[in-house]
């Protein structure tokens, strides 16, 4: 009976920890993954007969990504143990104070809740950003690090001469609401917090999209054989001098009472910054007196983080309604009684799709437990079924779209359902017509959502392509409208007519082409007549492709509808094809060549070289087959890579040889010269 309990808590800790570090999607909170993981490790101990290695509470959990090259990290990068309450700071502090039998100080930091990150400097220079990974060795994600503003590439005073400092990449409040608002106009799942939106976008491939996320870096512990002072606080405020970004909110404390009237103080101040907190971190100021009081298997014996409690309300759940996007997918709202939550009035919250309704076993009427992740998105996270005396009926997902009334869908491998009517479903043929004015896409002023609404709902518009159909009397005659908006409308659409091919291609509003993939397809098909004809084999070729997509862009062009949509918006002059400026800016050395990139190189960054082969003709292609031409190799390739080339016969091109290859010297790298900031 024991042994099953632990087996099965085990399976359940791994699979969180599977989906928190390598989906940064977690399904519970940390608080619940805490408790979990506490009464594993009080089981594992009263039974040391089921000791495992491998067990969840012998391991710190692994983000590591595919496509980044795996590091050691010269100093192990331990995570903090947790705790909840003011009791177990004291059981903290009590431990410390009888292992050092002399006086200490604390230092108390706020606990960023973003990724860590360990960066290595060498004669003032970064040279290495490495995630934590699982402790031992992480990602090396230096050209993505090196796009975070916070993150100085130079330092300036007096500092060692090697060093590591580590911190937390952070997404700011206010960039996370923009990509989120963003993603939901694309139907993309959003991100549940900053954290996730930070973590997924360190670990992006492409380095020009991850300095779009604008993220942000606070530095809190230095390591390294000469730092400048024997304690932490000093050699944080020594970092602050040399160019890191290094909170202020950090304190010396002499004792407990300081510590909680830290705690007490920021559990409150902190919903006023701009970046997401969750605790405090607690830490031994004295250098020589952490090293004294050494580690656990797992955590440091000299801190501890304390963690705020995520703030939840009781509600009552009133009724449930169903949104239609614009690729017709279904999602559910929970309409609620008004409540109070980290400072905002809620009455409404997600219910995300069919699986989490039928999983809370939510009835109308039911209290409910609404708790706002990364406190911004509101959502409901269990049913009090305790207080259930007088309640409706149990919910039950829609069958039928609530706007048209088609049978819905649902696609394998995916959790939303979908309305499959996409050409006559209202809300999907205003929000195809939204997404193609949108500013983007085709830019096209003055068409608005309610403007949108209100052509709809006079029989002016049903398709994009009707835009370019539209009288300036008709406009003029309605209301709220008038003769400057009608102008203004026009003059977008004829403006629209000079937006480059691959705008076009993302405003078509093709499920999951965003704007990147929209890119990749107008730069490798290079005009609409051969986008169109593409098969599914020639899609999956292409640069960041896979099958979802390539399956998802046949089946648009399989639709007479489109076709017909497509064949008038040509009649109109939109672009349909790259402009001669962008063709003819490629070089030839490359063409016909199917290339795949793997491993690490001293030149240029992998990005660069993907845009090099891009412009001489070639084709990027993430998969190593029969049909490469050949692989672009660097330092460290990965060894299944070089396992199927062999097999295959594909042939490996070092770095000096491919620049050649498109006439370009080999350079010597040079060591940044910019400023500071």
């Amino acid at each position: 009976m024991i042994k099953s309990q632990i087996d099965s808590l085990r399976r359940e800790l791994e699979l969180h920890n599977y989906n928190y570090y390598v989906l940064s999607a977690p399904t519970i909170s940390d608080f619940e993954f805490d408790i979990k993981l506490k009464e594993l490790n009080e089981l594992e101990l009263k039974h040391p007969e089921f000791f495992d290695m491998n067990s969840p509470t012998q391991r710190v959990g692994s983000d590591i990504a595919a496509g980044f090259e795996q590091v050691e990290h010269v100093y192990p990068m331990l995570s903090l143990g947790n705790t909840y309450s003011e009791n177990e700071v004291r059981d903290f502090y009590d431990r410390v104070s009888k292992a050092l039998n002399e006086d200490f100080e604390l230092v108390c930091e706020l606990k960023y809740d973003g990724t860590s990150i360990s960066l290595t400097y060498e004669n003032g220079l970064l040279v290495r950003a490495i995630t934590r990974g699982d402790g031992e060795k992480g990602d090396d994600v230096t050209n993505n690090v090196k796009t975070i503003r916070s993150i100085p590439l130079r330092l300036h005073g007096d500092f060692p001469k090697l060093f590591e400092i580590r911190g937390e990449i952070l997404m700011p409040w206010a960039v996370f609401d923009d990509l989120n608002r963003e993603r939901e106009a694309q139907e993309e799942q959003l991100f549940a917090n900053p954290r996730n939106a930070a973590s997924g976008t360190l670990k992006l491939q492409n380095s020009a999209i991850v300095a779009s996320r604008k993220l942000d870096a606070y530095l809190y512990y230095m390591i390294g054989e000469n730092l400048p002072y024997e304690n932490h606080f000093d050699n944080l405020n020594a970092a602050k001098s040399w160019g890191f970004k290094i909170s202020d909110a950090t304190k010396v404390c002499k004792g407990l009472n300081e510590v909680f009237n830290f705690i007490n103080y920021w559990d409150i101040e902190r919903k006023n910054l701009p970046v997401a907190t969750d605790g405090i971190v607690i830490k031994v100021n004295s250098l020589i007196q952490q090293k004294n009081l050494g580690f656990t298997a797992k955590s440091p014996r000299w801190a501890i983080a304390y963690k705020f409690q995520a703030e939840k309300a009781v509600t009552r759940l009133n009724s449930v309604s169903y949104q239609v996007g614009r690729t017709g997918a279904i999602t559910p709202v929970a309409n609620l009684d008004a409540v109070q939550l980290s400072g905002t009035t809620v009455r409404r919250a997600s219910l995300h799709n069919a699986d989490i309704i039928e999983g809370l076993d939510l009835h109308i009427g039911d209290m409910v437990f609404v708790e706002k992740g990364g406190e911004i998105i509101p959502k409901i996270t269990a049913v009090d079924k305790n207080a259930r005396i007088l309640i409706g009926d149990k919910v039950i997902f829609i069958k039928n779209c609530p706007e048209c009334g088609t049978l819905l869908t649902r696609f394998e491998g995916e959790a939303a359902y979908y309305c499959p009517n996409e050409n006559n479903c209202p809300p999907q043929i205003k929000g195809k017509i939204e997404h193609f004015v949108s500013r983007k896409a085709m830019n096209i002023d003055g068409l608005g959502s309610e403007t949108v609404n209100l052509l709809y709902q006079n029989d002016l518009l049903h398709n994009i392509a009707d835009i370019y159909d539209l009288k300036i009397p008709d406009l003029i005659r309605l209301e709220r409208l008038g003769t400057k908006s009608a102008y203004n409308i026009k003059d977008g659409a004829e403006k629209s007519k000079e937006i480059p091919f691959e705008r076009l291609v993302f405003g078509l509003g093709i499920r999951f082409v965003g704007e990147t993939i929209a890119k990749k397809l107008a730069f490798a098909l290079k005009n609409m007549e051969a986008l169109e004809k593409a098969t599914f084999e020639q899609l999956i070729e292409v640069d960041e492709i896979g099958e979802r997509i390539a399956k998802s862009v046949v089946s648009y062009f399989a639709d007479p509808l489109n076709i017909d949509t497509i064949k008038r918006l040509k009649t109109h002059g939109l672009q349909m094809s790259l402009s001669d400026e962008k063709l003819n800016a490629h070089g030839t050395a490359l063409n016909g060549f199917s290339i795949v990139i793997s491993g690490t190189f001293n030149q240029h960054s992998r990005d660069e070289y993907k845009s090099m082969i891009e412009m001489n003709g070639g084709k990027n292609v993430g998969s190593v087959s029969s049909k490469t031409s050949f692989i672009l190799a660097g330092d460290n390739m990965g060894p299944e890579k070089l396992k199927k080339a062999e097999n295959l016969g594909v042939r490996l091109v070092k770095e000096t040889e491919f620049l050649e290859m498109i006439g370009e010297k080999s350079k010597t790298i040079e060591s940044f010269s910019g400023t500071l900031f």
